[in-house]
């Protein structure tokens, strides 16, 4: 990733989670002998952040936290969602509705702390949006396919138009008279949506009290509520993919054997 223009000052929030069926006691995974929310906070640090807080739901990621000189919060257990969490830090944090808010996954270890500075400053250059995110160019049409990978299509500032696990935009011409994909993609490629968000302390505190979209319940998706009420998502563009994310055993093998190499 080419180095972004310097954000200004920004916090950093991981929200973690402790409850997670497909792997229990996530954010205390043992990564190289520090758990994995310290290893997100670790990245997190060598970005433009001002401060990085983890907000937490459990006094063993507190624990965790605190072993390792990671600033956290005890935030409820019974948030709905990972939003919902920020929200609750913003406002116990204090922060003035200006001041931007960068959410890092708790389950990211290998975040680009690049990336973090990118998004935050796609917000700060963009008053015409209460949010950002980040995507990158598709490369195999097996990913343009995939519903687990959340597809983008931007206007012409590189604002969202919709999120979508469907394969969008659809190549019209490059589908047989059968209906069966090329193995080619369109040009300029598709995107896909790299799960990083930038806001508005302001509007992530009212996110949660926002109705519900029928898209979102229809895609899964918590970013078409956003679009859904008229608000707009300024999308930073990557050239590089995300490390890998950690969701199952099988993933937190692969990091750790990731990170030993490093």
């Amino acid at each position: 990733m080419s180095k972004p223009a310097p954000a200004d000052g920004f916090t950093v929030i991981i929200p973690a989670r402790l409850a997670s069926t497909r792997l229990p006691d996530k954010p205390l995974a043992d990564i190289g002998g520090l758990p994995m929310v310290v290893r997100v906070a670790q990245r997190a640090l060598q970005s433009g952040a001002t401060r990085c807080v983890v907000a937490a739901d459990d006094p063993r990621i507190m624990d965790a936290c605190a072993a390792h000189g990671v600033t956290a919060l005890l935030t409820r257990a019974d948030h709905p969602s990972g939003s919902d969490r920020l929200a609750e830090a913003c406002t116990l944090l204090g922060l003035a509705r200006d001041e931007v808010v960068v959410n890092v996954q708790g389950d990211e270890p290998l975040i680009d702390p690049r990336l973090i500075d990118a998004v935050a400053g796609e917000l700060q250059r963009r008053d015409d949006c209460v949010m950002s995110t980040a995507a990158h160019a598709i490369d195999s049409t097996v990913d343009f396919l995939n519903p687990n990978v959340v597809k983008v299509v931007l206007d012409r500032a590189n604002t969202a138009l919709y999120f979508s696990r469907a394969p969008i935009a659809w190549w019209r011409d490059g589908m047989t008279s059968s209906g069966a994909p090329l193995g080619a993609l369109s040009s300029p490629a598709p995107l896909r949506h790299v799960g990083i968000y930038a806001y508005r302390a302001g509007f992530l505190k009212q996110f949660p009290d926002l109705e519900p979209a029928p898209l979102e319940s229809i895609e899964s998706l918590e970013q078409l509520r956003v679009l859904w009420h008229g608000h707009r998502i300024a999308v930073h563009l990557t050239a590089d993919a995300p490390g890998p994310g950690v969701d199952t055993p099988q993933d937190l093998q692969r990091v750790r054997e990731l990170l030993s190499r490093a």
